[in-house]
């Protein structure tokens, strides 16, 4: 198999031994597993006569680790591929939307994109959590100032989120009383012009919160717990002390098999809930991060092959099927 991955470019700056990374365990196990990987960046895309291309690296496995030859820069034809996964990380601005665009024009007969890039494009990671409202804390998505204000009055305590980071950049907590409620909120919106994600304080975020794990429609029975970094409110510092072993009890898996099922009906096939007390604060659909290596510390496990395994039988089942 042929599988080219859109990274982010700072992934592909540091791109050798950063096993913290979902994509090195992905491109590892893929080249060892005998399919040709070759990596790219959206700013590598292009068209030409209405036909999707891209100049690519091809990458490769030594000593365990992956890097790719900087002498192999090539343009390649995307429907050469069999798969992409696509992984550039947030913001999702205006290159990163025109990347998808270049990827409407892959004949997807020929070529399978992991998540599919019209649906990643029609899916805003914290907007679109809403279509499971009744799984969410209380929330309201708005541009004004009034909106936020009365949210913070009836909740006490809420949280802020721009729409189109990630990583919990640009997130900010705003109590009831706060003698800077006016500043926090028209940054947050610069002054009414901009929609934020407002949702209430939830209690036991100070305990951190949980990523589940979706592939397909499935959930994958392992998980952590994502705790505060640095005295924040918030995760936001990916180490060792900062990931801790988490269990999904039978009740949780109940209660989200009907968003893996849905995200997947939507092209969406690998996603990661954020969950706190049993409630969803975002999903992550653009380039989840499945916390393999620590997985596999906690649990003892292998789940890169798990994953693996789907994503290569997925693919090879659909392109056979049109074929």
């Amino acid at each position: 198999m042929k599988v080219l991955f859109v990274i982010d470019r700072i992934e592909l700056k540091y791109f050798e031994f950063n096993k913290l990374v979902t994509n090195f365990w992905l491109i590892k196990g893929m080249l060892e597993r005998g399919c040709e990987v070759f990596i790219s960046t959206i700013d590598m895309l292009k068209l030409k006569s209405s036909k999707a291309y891209s100049d690519c690296y091809m990458a490769y496995e030594q000593d365990e680790n992956i890097f790719y030859n900087k002498e192999s820069l090539k343009e390649y034809c995307i429907n050469d591929f069999d798969l992409v996964m696509f992984r550039p990380d947030p913001p999702v601005d205006l290159d990163y939307i025109n990347a998808t665009y270049i990827l409407d024009f892959v004949d997807k007969d020929k070529t399978f994109i992991m998540n599919d890039t019209s649906a990643i494009r029609n899916f805003n990671e914290k907007l679109h959590s809403v279509l499971f409202n009744d799984l969410m804390p209380e929330n309201i998505v708005t541009s004004s100032f009034d909106d936020i204000l009365t949210f913070l009055d009836e909740q006490k305590e809420i949280i802020l989120k721009p729409l189109n980071q990630c990583f919990g950049g640009g997130v900010m907590y705003l109590k009831q009383g706060d003698k800077n409620t006016a500043v926090i909120i028209n940054q947050m919106t610069q002054k009414g012009t901009k929609a934020v994600m407002v949702q209430k304080y939830l209690d036991k975020a100070v305990y951190g919160d949980k990523r589940v794990l979706f592939l397909g429609e499935n959930i994958l029975p392992y998980c952590v717990q994502k705790v505060p970094s640095n005295n924040d409110f918030k995760f936001c510092e990916h180490n060792d002390s900062n990931i801790k072993k988490a269990v999904l009890s039978d009740e949780e898996l109940e209660r989200f098999k009907p968003v893996a099922k849905k995200l997947n009906s939507m092209g969406i096939y690998m996603a990661g809930l954020d969950v706190i007390d049993g409630k969803i604060i975002e999903i992550n659909v653009t380039s989840p991060c499945y916390f393999i290596k620590e997985i596999n510390a906690h649990f003892d496990s292998s789940v890169e092959n798990e994953i693996l395994n789907y994503i290569l039988t997925t693919v090879m089942n659909t392109l056979y099927a049109y074929k």
